[in-house]
């Protein structure tokens, strides 16, 4: 009787021993892919920026300002440089049911790219916004997917998650509202007035930026980024509607607009920036996270 109870134990204990194993393995794994999932998101937060920085400058140099070459080049070396990184996102993501990111869509992207690279001397400005922003578009839906499939559910409270979507959707569709109206911006300044059409979209980008901003700011803590950000994103406001705005001669320069507008985006990325790392902090110190890494790897 005794061997027999002896042996039922060892028996249990072996079970819950290889149980608690797995339940190791998977959370370590689970971790590794929350921790994929946040690089990848950053890559994407460093593309979008840019090819928000190379729309502008496009958009300068096509509107005659012959000092953009040079920067221009260099930031397209950087998109190169960055793009690869996507890479392995693209082939873990194609293995599962639903994927964010596939190989195929990634091959597109720089094809596009490419191409816009290729071609970029001979287009108008208007062409050039709409191009570069269609490239946007597609990182900036890749970012959102990202976090709504795979960071999103790691995280139980609303305020969290509310958080989640500054940092992959709202923060950036704000930084990319402020980015197109920089490269409009820039081509005004260039050209020394503002026509009716480009009025009506920069009153529009303004307003939309007000807009994304507050909606940011409501119900999460805010930290310096943040009011750095927002102080940032007002200043740049107040700019396009009292000086580029002017049916007459435009009253800022090229430099001025690039300066104060990037000055505005930039402040917006290092407010993610800042949102990225409380996410990655939370996970790591959160007491709950061996159940939200179950829901994860779920």
């Amino acid at each position: 009787m005794d061997t027999l109870l002896w042996g039922l134990g060892g028996g249990l204990l072996a079970v819950w021993g290889a149980g608690a194993v797995w339940r190791a393995r998977r959370r370590a794994e689970a971790e590794r892919a929350v921790a994929h999932s946040l690089l990848a998101c950053r890559a994407l937060l460093v593309l979008v920026a840019a090819f928000q920085q190379h729309r502008g400058m496009s958009s300068a140099l096509l509107s005659g300002d012959g000092s953009f070459g040079g920067p221009l080049a260099r930031k397209a070396r950087e998109i190169d440089n960055v793009l690869p990184e996507l890479k392995s996102v693209a082939e873990a993501e194609s293995d599962a049911p639903h994927p964010c990111l596939t190989v195929n869509d990634l091959a597109l992207f720089g094809h596009r790219w490419g191409r816009l690279r290729e071609t970029l001397s001979s287009l108008s400005v208007e062409q050039s916004i709409a191009q570069h922003s269609a490239l946007i578009a597609q990182l900036l839906q890749w970012l959102a997917a990202l976090g709504e499939a795979r960071v999103e559910p790691l995280f139980d409270e609303r305020s969290a998650r509310d958080v989640v979507r500054n940092y992959v959707s709202r923060l950036p569709a704000l930084t990319e509202c402020l980015g197109q109206a920089r490269a409009l911006g820039l081509s005004v300044a260039a050209r020394g007035g503002c026509s009716a059409v480009a009025r009506v979209r920069l009153m529009f980008l303004v307003a939309r930026a007000e807009n994304l901003l507050a909606q940011a700011s409501n119900g999460v803590s805010r930290g310096r980024c943040a009011d750095e950000a927002e102080a940032a994103v007002q200043a740049m406001a107040q700019m396009v509607k009292t000086r580029l705005l002017a049916r007459a001669a435009v009253g800022v320069s090229v430099q001025e607009v690039f300066e104060v507008a990037s000055r505005a985006v930039d402040g917006v990325f290092a407010w993610a920036n800042e949102t990225g790392d409380q996410l990655t902090q939370a996970r790591q110190s959160s007491p709950g996270n061996g159940a939200a890494t179950t829901a994860w790897a779920a």
